[in-house]
Order: C-alpha cells, then sequence, then structure tokens
C-alpha cells in the first residue's frame, strides 16, 4: 500500500469520527412556550368577604389551613394508601422503563453465542457442485483436484456426519450522526415527565376528593344534629297543643299539624344517617379501606372545618409552573416537539459498526486453539431510496400532532385561567351568602319564639307557628349547606392552584 493510498484512508477514518463524535441532530429543538398571564388574582382586592384571598406564598398542604387534625391526619395517610395513586406510581415506572429501553439505543450492543451442530451435507444439493456425487467413490472437487472433506464410509453416499462446535461474540453499533436516538430519548424522557405530572395530578384530584368527602360528612352530621334539635322542638309544640285541648283552648287540629310536623322532620333522620355512612366509606375507599373501617373514627359529629382569615393563593407566574395539567401538556408538547426529529432522521443513511469474533472446529478439543479463530469486522450502511411515501407521511403526522399538542398547551393554560378566576369568584360569593343566611337563622330564632309566646297568649293561631319552625328548619339548613359549599370552594380554589402534590412526590428524573 502507497502512501497516498494510507493518507486517503486515514482521512476517511477521521471524517468518520469527526461525524460522530460531532453528529447533528435533525428536527426542532424544543423551546417552553410563552404564556400571557391574565390579571386574574386581581379579584383578591375588591373581594368582600372575610375569609380573604392573598397574593403570598402557596402552602402544598393546603388542607392545613382549615386547621383540623382529623383532616390533616386522612390526608397524610392519603399518600400512600390510595389505589389510583399507586396505579398512577405503576404507570410513570413503566415509563421510566420505557426511557430505559430508548436510552439503549445510543450504546452498542453485545451478543455472545454458542452452539454445536451434527450436520450432513445433501449430495443432491449443493455438494453436487462441488462434485459430490450420490456414490460411494471417493468425492471431488469441481475442478476434479482435492477431494471434499472426508471420504464417505463404506457403504454410505455422498458426504459423512460431521460435529461442529462454534462460540464467539457478535457486536453492533449505529452511529447515531442524525441525532435519530438522542431524539428518541428525548421523547421517552419527555413521555416520562408527563407521566409523573398524570401522577401528581391523580394524588391532587385524590386530595381534593378526600376534603370535599369530609367536609361532606361534617356537613351530614351537622344537617342531622339540626333535625333533631327542631325535632325536639316540634314534640314540645305537640306536647304544647295537647295541653291546649286538654284546657279547652284548641282543638285536635293543632295537635295534628304538630304531630305531623314531628314526623315530617324526622323522617329527615334515616337519610342524614345513611348519607353519613356512605361518605365515610367513601373517605374509606380513598384510603384503600373496607367499609365500616372508619366508622368508629369519623362518625362523632364535628363541625364543618371553618374557613381561615387569610388564603394564601401565590402569585400569578407560578401558576403554570405548579399546576400538573399544564405541566403534562407541557411535556407532552416537548415529546411531539422530538417525533419531529426522529422522522426527518429516517430520511438520511444509516450507519453501523458491526463485528464478529469467535472459534470454529470440527473437534472439541482443538476448538480453544488460535488456528480456530475467526473474526468478521466491517460498517454497514442503508439507504432510503423509495418508500411509497412513508417516510414522508411519518414526518407529516409527527408535525400534525405537534401541532395538536400545542394547541393542547395553550388551552390548558386558558382553562386553568378561566377555573381559577371562577374558583375566587364562587369562594367570595358563597361567603357573602353564608353571612346574609346567618342573619336569617337569627331573625327566625327570635320569630319563633315569639310566635310559641303569642300562642301561648291564644293571639296567634298555631299554624303560624309551624309556618316560622318551618322557615327556622329551612334557614339552618341552607346556613349549614352554605358553610360546607364554602369549605369545598375553597378546595376547589386550592386544587386550582395546583397544590398538593410537590412534598409527596419529588421527581429526580424530571429533564427540566
Amino acid at each position: 500500500m502507497n502512501t497516498s493510498e494510507f493518507s486517503i484512508r486515514e482521512l476517511a477514518l477521521y471524517i468518520l469520527a469527526c461525524l460522530v463524535m460531532t453528529g447533528c441532530t435533525v428536527g426542532p429543538n424544543f423551546e417552553r412556550p410563552q404564556t400571557a398571564t391574565p390579571d386574574v388574582f386581581n379579584r383578591t382586592q375588591s373581594a368582600q368577604a372575610s375569609s380573604k384571598a392573598v397574593e403570598s406564598e402557596f402552602s402544598p398542604q393546603w388542607w392545613t389551613l382549615f386547621n383540623d387534625p382529623m383532616l390533616d391526619s386522612l390526608e397524610q395517610q392519603l399518600t400512600d394508601a390510595n389505589l389510583d395513586v399507586a396505579a398512577a406510581s405503576a404507570r410513570l415506572r413503566q415509563s421510566r422503563a420505557e426511557q430505559r429501553i430508548a436510552g439503549a439505543e445510543e450504546y452498542p450492543t453485545l451478543d455472545g453465542a454458542a452452539s454445536y451442530y451434527r450436520e450432513r451435507g445433501s449430495p443432491n444439493g449443493i455438494l453436487s457442485l462441488l462434485g459430490v456425487t450420490p456414490t460411494g467413490s471417493q468425492p471431488q472437487s469441481a475442478s476434479g483436484a482435492a477431494p471434499l472433506g472426508v471420504a464417505p464410509l463404506p457403504g454410505s453416499k455422498g458426504s459423512p456426519a460431521y460435529n461442529l462446535y462454534q462460540f464467539g461474540f457478535d457486536a453492533s453499533w449505529e452511529l447515531d450522526i442524525w441525532g435519530r436516538a438522542r431524539r428518541g430519548v428525548e421523547a421517552a424522557t419527555a413521555l416520562s415527565d408527563a407521566s409523573y405530572e398524570d401522577r401528581n395530578a391523580v394524588l391532587l384530584s385524590a386530595r381534593a376528593e378526600l376534603a370535599r368527602d369530609y367536609v361532606q360528612l361534617r356537613d351530614t352530621q351537622a344537617l342531622l344534629k339540626i333535625a333533631r334539635q327542631n325535632l325536639e322542638i316540634a314534640r314540645d309544640a305537640t306536647k304544647l297543643t295537647e295541653t291546649r285541648v286538654r284546657e279547652g283552648v284548641t282543638t285536635n287540629l293543632d295537635v295534628d299539624n304538630a304531630s305531623a310536623q314531628a314526623e315530617s322532620i324526622e323522617s329527615l333522620i334515616p337519610t342524614f344517617e345513611s348519607r353519613s355512612e356512605t361518605t365515610i366509606n367513601a373517605i374509606g375507599v380513598l384510603l384503600a379501606m373496607e367499609p365500616g373501617a372508619l366508622g368508629q373514627t369519623l362518625s362523632e359529629p364535628r363541625d364543618v372545618p371553618a374557613l381561615p382569615d387569610q388564603v394564601p393563593i401565590g402569585v400569578p407566574s407560578e401558576l403554570v409552573q405548579r399546576r400538573p395539567d399544564i405541566r403534562k401538556a407541557e411535556a407532552q408538547l416537548h415529546a411531539a416537539t422530538a417525533a419531529i426529529g426522529m422522522a426527518k432522521a429516517d430520511f438520511y443513511p444509516r450507519i453501523s459498526l458491526n463485528g464478529s469474533a469467535g472459534f470454529q472446529s470440527l473437534q472439541l478439543t482443538n476448538l480453544a486453539d488460535w488456528a480456530s479463530g475467526q473474526f468478521v469486522v466491517g460498517p454497514s450502511i442503508t439507504l432510503p431510496i423509495f418508500e411509497g411515501g412513508r417516510l414522508k407521511g411519518t414526518l407529516h403526522l409527527r408535525e400534525a400532532q405537534q401541532q395538536e399538542a400545542a394547541i393542547v398547551y395553550k388551552r390548558t393554560v386558558l382553562e386553568a385561567w378561566r377555573e381559577v378566576d371562577d374558583a375566587l369568584i364562587v369562594y367570595d360569593a358563597e361567603q357573602r351568602r353564608r353571612d346574609r343566611l346567618t342573619t336569617v337563622v337569627s331573625l327566625n330564632q327570635r320569630a319563633l319564639s315569639i310566635a310559641r309566646q303569642r300562642y301561648k297568649a291564644g293571639a296567634v293561631d298555631f299554624l303560624d307557628v309551624l309556618n316560622v319552625q318551618r322557615q327556622l328548619l329551612d334557614a339552618q339548613s341552607n346556613l349549614e349547606q352554605s358553610k360546607a359549599n364554602a369549605a369545598a370552594n375553597l378546595i376547589t380554589l386550592c386544587k386550582v392552584l395546583g397544590g398538593g402534590w410537590e412534598s409527596a412526590y419529588p421527581n429526580p428524573y424530571v429533564s427540566r
């Protein structure tokens, strides 16, 4: 080999090494979308309710705002017990495994193999081209020179059977010149991030559902208490009418009306009792407990958790960074963008370095001898020439999917701001409604006291007493439900702000 030939080969190897080391990555690079920040949080300045949302550091453990130790304990158990969260965690582990599988494309593969064969060639097949006849004569090569292999045994025809031992290693490495493997890893990592955010969203929803069920339980228990209190009032009124009948002041009509009122109120009690039990079971399912397991823990009545004076909601710029659904949509957009690069890389040649080395022998005793060694080393290149439009179709598909992912991301962000705005509106409005209902209950209580006094004095008809008592029962029920609605609205506000998952499940593999 002369010097010029050596220089050309050396130059070619150098260029190939440069391509490998500085290989380009085709396709667009992902850039985090820029979104506008509406003036939604300005509603905090015009709020009139006593519990106000303020722009200060948002606490991930938002349920502690209710200052209810029982609720705090249930939320702590939820992290590891909820089955929906466990299933989402299993999906996350699957996505991380797929991420690892995609990462293997960047590395060479090395396989070891060993085999033993007992073989005999057919004299009517390929061996006939080499001069092997189906007779028992000495086999000759096609040129008539040296015989082929071992002569057949007496009485046999063609080539005799023989043993073939071999073992070795096969290696292959596709050079990622165009970044196809790197884009695949990028897409798999982004999908793993999306799966992580999906688990966070499941956890956040489970926390909010648990808090709502807890508030509903306390609301039902409070309504049950109100019904029992009004039942006592109705029974006292019945006794009063019976006394007035014996005194000859009134008729049995008042007794029947009072008894009907008491029976009507008592009919509410089984509904509240059953609702209380089913709500406890609902909380148990969230904690992966059997029905009735939380009966003793939660059956003791308690008031609906009170609202805090202030609700920290963070700052507007944090919303996009905190809400799992927005972060998931961003990760899916990232994966769709990387998939475009993979589709574009398919248009370019694929270059692989292949090699195999091992030993082959007809005798096991000399299989490991150096003379039994064999190897094959060399590059291979694959260039797409005609694919019937498959590559272009795939590229157009990936580009359309990326456009859809971008639209979904924008819609997710817009929906998030709408939810926050709505939550701030209804949180303030329900509190103002609750304050008005508090006044209504106070007035109805005074009216009932006056009506009973006047009935005893014979100044009013008993129907007036019954109407006031019905109004009081309705007002008390509405007030209690309004308190529960206000608490539920606070839960919704904290949920749409995206808190409640950060401290529980950090993601060490997140690509951001």
